[in-house]
């Protein structure tokens, strides 16, 4: 089977490589030239375990390939994918219009039998809007070509892409068509031989599944920051509670970690998208508005500690960051706490030395966007005060706290004797309650983790 994906960001290049892995023949589209020749050199844009060797191996197959000009491949394609970003407005809603101009472009140059399945997360109506805008453009043309649109939302956690779609828990689809059915049992049973697990539903119920997924985990998260917030106040503890309540099977134990907040690509923009779709409709989602809040709030709670023991004037002060992704395995800094952070400490006037294993690269791109956007600001942060660290020890040095951000597994052991000799004052803060706390004490430092 020949399908095209368009879009070659996290989602189409994971998905690309993946059904290649499988013996698909998959031409991956994207209109950055820059991007493309890099693929085709090898280069990956993004950082995912397990990715490079598997889009390396598929090339040198001729399994996977990169082209820039979607009407090369349309005429041999069964199945093009759009996996193209739906950024998020300033009102909180998707923004569709790459997704709507894929569609047209699809309907300008199409000639054969097309299934066009929607990737992107999109809003409950897109599928209808991507058909729309394909049949006028058939219609401008004059020309009857039959064609189904679907929705397969992805479910792919970063850090554990490959694996999710290798070995998916479930594939959902939503199609209104069966031989759109059929073209995706062919293309997803090698996935899911001993086990198949595709869960085909009308189209805006899928639409609505990914949103409702995320927003979930989202809720589930902000939960237990808050119950972690109020256990401090009243002196319990939230990893008890945590244990106590996740070994009821009606709740389960996962997404049941209090910390500093979620981040990333997903989680914020799909939880601000669900809110605004509701408003369109006359609905106020009241309990995700509180998930939101609570999220964002809890992505300062690391700050408001030294806040209490220092004060506001935190100049001379110097802060080690231990993580600035927004989750381990990944490169990805989008909303990740450890920038909201890093900005209240250098509005306080501290000084910061970070450390990430992979995220410094997409770090110091992002302070460079943040310095070039403040240039007509009149409140500016001197980011010359963040000093990037080689490793968890440089970053420690001389410093008057620890706050530990992202749980990389290289964190979670580290040699607490030689940090301490190094630390001005040997304060740790734990933002995702990797460290026994008793340990920490007999180590001689002042710890402290979430709830």
């Amino acid at each position: 089977m020949k399908i095209a994906i368009i879009g070659t960001g996290y989602v189409g290049l994971v998905s690309g490589a993946c059904f290649a892995e499988m013996g698909v023949e998959v031409t991956c589209v994207d209109v950055n030239k820059e991007k493309i020749e890099n693929l085709k050199k090898g280069i990956i844009p993004i950082y995912e375990p397990g990715l490079e060797d598997m889009v390396h191996r598929n090339v040198k197959a001729n399994r996977l390939n990169f082209t820039t000009k979607l009407e090369d491949i349309l005429d041999d394609a069964q199945v093009v994918f759009t996996a193209v970003g739906t950024p998020p407005n300033e009102d909180g809603s998707a923004d569709l219009k790459y997704v709507l101009s894929v569609a047209q472009e699809i309907g300008q140059k199409m000639s054969n039998y097309l299934l066009i399945v929607t990737k992107s997360t999109v809003p409950v109506g897109t599928a209808a809007k991507v058909r729309n805008t394909i049949q006028k453009e058939l219609d401008k043309r004059g020309v009857d070509i039959p064609f189904d649109v679907a929705s397969n939302p992805e479910f792919l956690k970063e850090g554990a892409a490959i694996k999710d779609f290798m070995s998916p828990d479930r594939v959902v689809v939503g199609t209104d068509s069966e031989k759109a059915k059929e073209l995706i049992t062919r293309l997803y049973r090698p996935f899911l031989l001993n086990n198949f697990r595709v869960i085909f539903m009308d189209i805006p119920s899928a639409e609505m599944t990914k949103y409702a997924a995320n927003s979930m985990l989202a809720t589930r998260i902000s939960f237990m920051n808050d119950i972690a917030n109020l256990c401090e106040i009243v002196g319990a503890d939230v990893n008890m509670v945590r244990k106590g309540i996740g070994s009821d099977a009606r709740i389960g134990s996962k997404f049941l970690y209090a910390g500093s907040g979620y981040g990333g690509s997903c989680f914020p923009k799909d939880v601000q998208a669900l809110i605004r779709t509701a408003e369109e409709n006359g609905y106020e989602l009241r309990l995700l508005k509180a998930v939101e809040e609570v999220n964002e709030s809890q992505k300062e709670v690391l700050f408001n500690k030294l806040l209490k023991r220092w004060g506001k004037d935190m100049k001379g002060k110097t802060v080690a960051i231990w993580g600035l992704a927004f989750k381990p395995n990944t490169d990805d800094i989008r909303e990740a706490p450890a920038f909201v952070v890093m900005e209240k400490l250098l509005k306080a006037g501290a000084e910061i030395r970070a450390f990430d294993p992979i995220a410094i690269p997409t770090s110091k791109e992002r302070i460079a966007f943040l310095e070039n956007e403040q240039k007509n600001s009149d409140e500016k942060l001197d980011y010359s005060k963040v000093y990037f660290a080689n490793d968890a020890y440089d970053a420690a040095d001389d410093a008057d706290a620890i706050l530990l951000m992202t749980e990389w597994k290289e964190f979670r052991m580290p040699n607490w004797k030689v940090i301490k000799k190094s630390m001005r004052t040997p304060i740790v803060l734990d933002g995702r309650n990797i460290y026994d706390r008793n340990e920490m004490k007999e180590f001689g430092f002042d710890y402290e983790g979430i709830g």
